[in-house]
């Protein structure tokens, strides 16, 4: 089981997302723990203040260092065993491998951050930096979701066929093959004979060729950590 902490300004962000599908039922059942927690409850003034003008000038506001920390120590349950993490741009990229690192604890602590960033003296208290892609948002709020969401597909019961936990995109280190359902054939496009069949070994043949070339038209960077065999080799070049 692994509980979520998240350490946020807009706390009633989180309220739907995390209510809904997969994420709801995991809670319902005691595979994972979701707690939200308002930052400015960490905070002194009558105001409750959570961000400041920047030293030095500059537009924007800058969230403080004080009501973070103590918001980190007072939630963080066994520093051995969890993780805070904070949601920035400035982060290393979240990846298949960053989720299943992260499935490896039993806490994690997001601090979501806002405005202009946070002061500089929080990365003294946190583990990681993590940022799901080169683009800004509002806040860390909807990265802290992603994560929360990739993660939690990676502990045991969460998502009912395990088998497809193992077979999905990045899993294997390739984008996933072609899927089809019902009708065989829709406005003059057929499902792949090959997959009705019931030949499950030339299924399989067909579905690592196909997820090797969706992979080398779209990600080809992908190929270089993939670990592929010399048939999936022999295939790339006949491409």
């Amino acid at each position: 089981m692994i509980r979520f902490d998240i350490i946020t300004l807009f706390p009633r962000m989180f309220d739907s997302p995390l209510q809904e599908s997969l994420l709801k039922k995991a809670q319902e059942r005691g595979l994972i723990e979701i707690v939200v927690h308002d930052l400015r409850d960490w905070t002194q003034d009558r105001h409750r203040t959570a961000d400041d003008t920047a030293y030095g000038g500059g537009a924007g506001m800058v969230m403080k260092v004080g009501p973070i920390v103590k918001a980190i120590e007072s939630i963080r349950k066994v520093p051995a065993t969890s993780r805070a993490v904070l949601l920035t741009p400035q982060g290393k990229p979240f990846s298949q491998d960053v989720a299943g690192e992260f499935s490896s604890y039993t806490q994690l602590v997001f601090v979501c951050g806002r405005y202009e960033g946070v002061d500089e003296r929080v990365l003294s208290f946190v583990d990681d930096e993590v940022s799901i892609g080169d683009f800004i948002l509002s806040g860390g709020e909807i990265a802290a979701m992603v994560v929360i969401d990739a993660v939690s597909r990676l502990v045991p019961g969460v998502v009912g066929d395990e088998a497809s936990v193992r077979e999905d995109t990045f899993s294997n280190g390739l984008l996933k093959y072609p899927q089809y359902t019902r009708p065989p054939s829709f406005r003059d496009l057929n499902v792949p004979d090959v997959l009705m069949s019931g030949d499950h070994e030339k299924i399989r043949r067909w579905r690592r060729q196909e997820a090797l070339k969706k992979t080398l038209q779209r990600r080809p960077d992908l190929l270089e950590k993939a670990g592929l065999s010399d048939k999936d080799a022999t295939f790339l070049k006949s491409i």
